[in-house]
């Protein structure tokens, strides 16, 4: 099990499993999924070295991206001195591994290295099992609010109740 940033050789393979991901999403959560997202947005992570993958064997088991600030979500709480998750997507060959307890754990140390203070993540969607999921694998569930401006932002932001969550790193 290998930690390590997404190339541009991994795209196709991002895009599959978020595609994978939304369509279990709207089995499991039909009200609130994800959209398809911008191929620039993605390309650009990678090019950051901000996308990430976890490769089990040969394939990629899981795939995330993170960001250094994140105004228009976090508002008021964003910082300078937080890491913040987005768009974790399992394989399905490999569900059931917990991988953000795992990918909470890379971040803590990735987050130490940098001096930041905070590890934040927010999803959309009242999803009490998920709630429940993150606060296991070390997340705070800091509670809901629609955002005040989602302009720009992908689409199932927009009025949406966005849940927020934070691990606060001594």
């Amino acid at each position: 099990m290998k930690i390590t940033n997404s190339t541009k050789d991994d795209i196709p393979e991002i895009f599959r499993l978020y595609k994978l991901a939304t369509d279990f999403q709207k089995i499991k959560f039909p009200e609130n999924h994800w959209p398809k997202f911008d191929r620039d947005l993605i390309t650009t992570e990678v090019i950051e070295n901000r996308q990430f993958k976890l490769v089990i064997g040969n394939k990629i088991a899981c795939v995330w991206a993170i960001t250094y600030s994140d105004p228009q979500i976090w508002e008021d709480a964003d910082n300078d001195s937080s890491i913040f998750i987005h768009r974790i997507a399992t394989n399905p060959d490999f569900r059931g591994n917990n991988f953000v307890k795992l990918i909470a754990d890379w971040s803590k140390s990735l987050a130490q290295e940098q001096n930041k203070s905070f590890i934040r993540m927010d999803t959309c969607g009242k999803n009490e099992s998920l709630i429940k999921h993150y606060e296991s694998c070390g997340f705070k569930f800091l509670g809901t609010k629609k955002l005040k401006d989602a302009s720009g932002l992908p689409s199932h932001y927009l009025n949406a109740d966005v849940c927020f969550f934070e691990i606060v790193l001594a």
